[in-house]
This record gives C-alpha cells, structure tokens and sequence, in this order.
C-alpha cells in the first residue's frame, strides 16, 4: 500500500496546494484544516523559495466538496475555473494579435516607402 501511497503523490496533476484549493474550489483554510483533523485529508508539507505549504490529493478535495456541498457544486466550480483559464488565455492572445498586427503594419508601410 506504501508503493501506491507514493506513487499517487508523484503522479502529476493529482496533487493541490492548500492555495490552488482555496482559489479553485471556494473552500478555506480553516475547512481544510478541519477535514485533515477529521482523517477525510491526507497532506504533506511543502515549500516554495522558502515558503510553506500544504499538498493535498486532488481525488480527496473533490470528495470533500461533493460531499459537502453535492456534484452540481463541484461542476460548478470547476466549470469557472476553466472559463477564467480560457479568459485568461483569450486575453493574452489578442494581446499578442495586436502587437503582431502593429509589427505588420510598420512592415507593409516600410515596404510601401521602398517602391
């Protein structure tokens, strides 16, 4: 059970941080802290550039959630969190349009001046 114990740890996207839960899933600290009291969490502790934080089992926060506050909850969210993604996304790439319509245009009109 250990090696599988480790390899649900290792396997990407299948851990959160305690940060990345609170945001995506609506749920907070104290929430969280309280499920890892009660045994319905598993974490272990981590840190970035010095600052810590809680890995929590992506499969364990969902079960919370549904429990919690039924399926249609944990849809919801995650149905707004990929619509901010595809915003965000959006947003970067007419950002990158306009800069590339503006290289153009400056080409078109050197090329203009050269005939």
């Amino acid at each position: 059970m250990a090696d599988f114990d480790d390899s649900v740890w290792q396997r990407k996207g299948a851990t959160l941080s305690d940060k990345t839960v609170r945001k995506e899933y609506g749920l907070t600290q104290d929430e969280i802290v309280e499920a890892i009291r009660d045994g319905q969490l598993q974490y272990r502790e981590n840190s970035i550039h010095g600052n810590p934080f809680l890995r929590l089992l992506r499969y364990e926060i969902e079960a919370l959630i549904e429990k919690k506050h039924g399926g249609d909850y944990l849809q919801d969210r995650q149905t707004e969190t990929e619509l901010t993604a595809v915003n965000r996304e959006l947003k970067k790439l007419k950002k990158q349009i306009s800069v590339l319509e503006g290289r153009k245009s400056k080409l078109l009109t050197d090329l203009e001046k050269q005939e």
